[in-house]
């Protein structure tokens, strides 16, 4: 697979796709593609300026009335087909996501690709589905309905982590409504989402519908998210960003949603299935290599079963195999860079001062030292208020905690700015609904930590941003609703009219 997949030469008309066709970038700034397994170059492009995202903007606009005209079957229909590409293409778009981002092939091919063929398969149905009230007649003399309409282009960021499942959050429940998008990858990990496009194209979806820019954030995704054509903007990566992203969308009154940064808590009371608490951490914190908003990173652990946790995890991280993403046998890939590699490990460094390292919390030597790989590391003895507890890591880190009470426990669990993602390990039923009641998140699972669907919602509180990506839910962020009533009386001069002139 990987010999007939050619990164150069599939791009070789450049990392920017506007209306239906590749081109090069304008910015006259080159960039590398950099595998981060081996630190070699697998692909080098110009990156996109100002004058690419206005050629990208004018094409989703030029697009939009065609597209936002077609009925919702013949949308539905053509996202169908889209699915059905990305489904005869899946070992190129796994091994492409491998190849940029170090993930273990197994996760591409299990996770990211068959992930992202179902959330367009989920949208193709939903764009059939876009709800409003009954027509009824609320006040007896007119008759009121709402619609929901397509609201134009939309300007999206989308991060390195997940760079195709992120490029389909942000794509496709905004065209299954009817608006046309422009996209702005990580341009560390332009290569799926440039081909996620392009097989929008292979299934006959319109040029200029669905568009990506790939350059610099100070300077294509602040003049995408500035455009003053484009109607909202979406975007997914850390807080800081975010608060720039809103700062530039709030200022040209953008509809903007945010899904940003996350501190998840793993939180196991003393009746839990310590096995599966065990298992459940373990995967839950280095699953993507920690690189996941939603990852598991603070266990709290009651006290009872605080030791043989911590024992547990620490015996089970070690058997973890780090190694070649490709190779069948890896379980653990590299960070995304040298540079993300050396935040993290600074991070566990720092914490050295005031915690036990457990397990892991160094790079490994040897037929790796070239890669960014990093071990898993299991942190102990930790105060809440320390920066390894609190700060988004984004590396395969987790800090282990204990607590007494189911006060403390949920307290504690609530204490960052966070509230993206949550589980609760425990048999109780009543500890289980507290445990969702009452953990400020936008997910809370049961007994299991990071599994998603794409009937349901994804989106956090607090610093976490707000929003929902997946599920019907997101077309809320994507449709106007529109309230129309109908005069059903007939009469010239309606009692209201007194108001304004006249008696009864």
């Amino acid at each position: 697979m990987g010999n007939s997949f050619q990164v150069q030469d599939r791009f070789a008309d450049g990392a920017q796709y506007i209306g239906g066709r590749l081109r090069s970038g304008t910015s006259g700034q080159s960039h590398e593609v950099v595998d981060p397994a081996t630190g070699d170059t697998v692909y080098t492009y110009e990156l996109a300026g100002t004058a690419d995202v206005d050629a990208a903007v004018a094409a989703a606009r030029e697009a939009f009335p065609g597209w936002s005209g077609a009925t919702p079957a013949e949308r539905s229909e053509a996202m169908h087909r889209f699915a059905a590409v990305l489904a005869e293409q899946a070992d190129d778009f796994a091994y492409a996501e491998s190849l940029q981002c170090g993930k273990p092939l197994k996760l591409s091919t299990e996770f990211d690709v068959p992930g992202t063929v179902d959330n367009t398969s989920f949208f193709a149905g939903a764009a059939r589905h876009l709800e409003g009230k009954s027509a009824a007649e609320y006040d007896g003399d007119h008759t009121s309905y709402v619609r929901r309409e397509a609201i134009g282009v939309i300007g999206s960021i989308a991060p390195w982590n997940y760079p195709l499942q992120m490029a389909a959050w942000k794509v496709l429940p905004a065209i299954a409504a009817g608006n046309t998008i422009v996209l702005k990858p990580a341009e560390i990990t332009p290569l799926t989402s440039l081909m996620f496009a392009q097989a929008a194209t292979e299934a006959g979806i319109p040029d200029g519908v669905i568009n990506i820019v790939t350059g610099a954030g100070k300077d294509a995704g602040e003049h995408l998210v500035g455009h003053p054509d484009v109607v909202m903007t979406s975007f997914t990566g850390s807080t800081a960003v975010g608060r720039r992203v809103a700062e530039i969308a709030t200022s040209t009154v953008k509809r903007l949603h945010l899904e940003l940064g996350g501190k998840a808590p793993f939180v196991v009371f003393d009746d839990a299935d310590l096995e599966a608490a065990v298992n459940g951490a373990v995967a839950g914190s280095l699953i993507n290599t920690g690189q996941d908003c939603t990852a598991a990173t603070r266990a709290y652990v009651q006290r009872p079963l605080y030791d043989a946790f911590v024992q547990g995890v620490a015996a089970l991280m070690e058997t973890v195999r780090l190694g070649d993403p490709f190779d069948a046998k890896t379980d653990l890939g590299p960070l995304i860079s040298h540079a993300q590699r050396d935040r993290v490990a600074g991070f566990v460094e720092r914490a050295r001062a005031y915690a036990t390292v457990v397990t892991g919390g160094e790079a490994p030597g040897g037929a790796l030292a070239e890669g960014a790989y990093y071990r898993p590391t299991l942190v102990a003895g930790a105060a809440q208020d320390s920066e390894i507890v609190q700060a988004e890591i984004f590396g395969p880190v987790l800090v282990v905690l204990p607590f007494d009470t189911d006060d403390e426990g949920i307290a504690l669990a609530n204490d960052t700015p966070y509230g993206l993602a949550a589980s609760a390990w425990t048999r109780d039923l009543y500890r289980a609904n507290r445990a969702t009641r009452e953990i400020k998140a936008g997910c809370v699972w049961i007994n299991d930590h990071i599994p998603i669907i794409s009937e349901m919602p994804h989106g956090g509180y607090k610093a976490s941003g707000f929003g929902k990506d997946m599920s019907s839910y997101s077309f809320e962020e994507y449709t106007q609703v529109k309230h129309v009533m109908y005069d059903n009386t007939a009469v010239a001069r309606k009692d209201w009219h007194r108001t304004i002139f006249g008696d009864r």
